[in-house]
């Protein structure tokens, strides 16, 4: 089974991204046990180093003004219809703010993953929202739409 950059990050989060950082891994120790687990060192590098660059993003600040969207040609092959389309239901909902989108669309980027899949983008938002303060109401929302099966959204 290939393991990407994506299965890294899910397996990060979903096991040590609980907010208790008096019980978090040591760094050296936390990429022992992924390489052990078999995801490949080049993969586990690039999470670190993925994660690394989230925690130096300022925080989120809501701007409550509506803005509008052209995505590049490099971020349109990489983000079909229905990633961008997701996004814009996340920031028309109020899970997204403008800012938290650029910051979602920075870091699905930064992956350097082809294609990027609306679970993969699912995930990618759960992190973010959970990595920033104040954000706690969207995360919720946010895991709700990740963790349960959720109707198709409006376009």
């Amino acid at each position: 089974m290939k393991e990407n950059v994506f299965d890294v990050l899910i397996y990060l989060f979903q096991n040590y991204m609980d907010g208790d950082e008096e019980h978090s891994p040591d760094p050296d120790a936390l990429r022992d046990e992924l390489l052990e687990a078999g995801f490949p060192g080049k993969e586990v590098s690039r999470a670190f180093e993925w994660l690394e660059s989230l925690a130096e993003q300022p925080p989120i600040r809501s701007l409550s003004s509506p803005s509008f969207r052209v995505f590049s040609h490099q971020e349109k092959s990489r983000l079909d219809t229905e990633c961008r389309g997701f996004l814009m239901f996340l920031e028309q909902s109020g899970i997204l703010t403008s800012t938290s989108r650029e910051l979602v669309i920075d870091r699905l980027m930064a992956l350097h993953e082809d294609p990027i899949t609306l679970e993969n983008l699912k995930w990618v938002v759960l992190m973010i929202l959970f990595s920033q303060p104040s954000e706690e109401a969207a995360y919720a929302r946010m895991e709700n739409l990740v963790y349960d099966a959720v109707p198709e959204y409006l376009h």
